[in-house]
């Protein structure tokens, strides 16, 4: 990561890419919480005025109507904040589309600490413990630019419900056009045999940061990316537990049911090794700059670095 080139942001690629796929499939429409030129929906309006629905502040509803869309052959994408989508929603998801299987897209914007200074109650950092909770759901959380037009194209070609996990900042890009994003693959990114380091999304970007500031210290780190939280790669997580027998996971999100979580039910399972949780403790964060909220709550690249380091030291402190 120490030539970063900045790819585009996650929501202007959703926007792009649902564009570019919908010129060819009449099946695509979007549905809109009154946030389209946030999340950039308005980018598919624009194209597509008749295939895109303003459904206002009315999460429950547009979740609903979602459903039925799906029911006749439609593939609709919510466009709306994740912290809406998966708290105001999560009823309708739950029983309208999950239950039985609908083949429903959720979009969620805006995820993680980095929203923009909406406000606490915008801030998304449980959606993904949510979502990997409900039954039949596949939960996607790419890292960058590359990442998310190819997840977007597999959801989109896939038959069920996806929660799409996107960011609003910018993010450096992780992949170059050899990659091939599959769902329920995780990757490795980075080989090391001192600590393997386990992330999602684009906390992944800055868990390669970490790992060449910790590699200037003389601790070398094996990266693994996990883009599909659900249905979990268990097998690379084993075998990336393997190469060094200390785990971290990192993650921008609380430690309680997320990456961390679904990390360690499996080594428990199947691989038992000193291992620990990197992310936001019990509690709800708050609004502010972007490096300030990554450096309090302990995700920032040198926060990660300095929690890996101690672990390294102390693995059973």
């Amino acid at each position: 990561m120490s030539d970063v080139t900045l790819g585009k942001a996650q929501r202007v690629v959703f926007g792009e890419t649902l564009t570019e796929l919908g010129a060819h499939d009449p099946r695509i429409v979007i549905l809109d919480g009154d946030l389209g030129n946030s999340t950039r929906a308005d980018i598919f309006e624009k194209a597509f005025p008749h295939r895109f629905f303003q459904m206002g502040i009315a999460e429950q509803n547009m979740l609903g109507v979602a459903a039925g869309l799906a029911t006749i052959g439609y593939v609709p994408f919510i466009s709306t904040l994740a912290a809406f989508a998966t708290a105001r929603a999560l009823d309708p998801i739950r029983v309208l589309i999950a239950q039985p299987r609908l083949n429903v897209k959720i979009a969620g914007a805006y995820s993680g600490l980095l929203a923009g200074k909406t406000g606490k109650t915008h801030i998304s950092f449980d959606d993904l413990a949510v979502m990997r909770a409900l039954g039949h759901m596949t939960v996607v959380a790419p890292a960058d630019e590359t990442e998310t037009r190819q997840a977007i194209r597999a959801t989109t070609e896939y038959d069920g419900p996806v929660y799409l996990r996107l960011s609003r900042q910018p993010a450096p890009l992780v992949f170059d056009d050899a990659y091939r994003f599959e769902i329920g693959k995780a990757v490795v990114v980075r080989r090391g045999s001192d600590v393997t380091l386990i992330s999602t999304g684009v906390q992944t970007t800055r868990t390669l940061e970490a790992a060449e500031a910790l590699a200037a210290g003389g601790v070398d780190a094996h990266v693994l990316h996990v883009p599909t939280l659900k249905p979990l790669d268990t097998d690379a997580i084993v075998e990336a537990a393997s190469e060094t027998g200390l785990v971290a996971t990192v993650e921008e999100h609380t430690i309680l049911g997320g990456l961390g979580g679904a990390v360690a039910e499996t080594l428990i399972e199947r691989h038992l090794v000193p291992m620990k949780r990197i992310g936001l403790p019990d509690t709800f964060a708050e609004s502010g700059p972007d490096d300030a909220l990554l450096d309090k709550y302990g995700i920032s690249s040198d926060r990660v670095a300095q929690a890996v380091r101690t672990f390294v030291e102390h693995p059973r402190a």
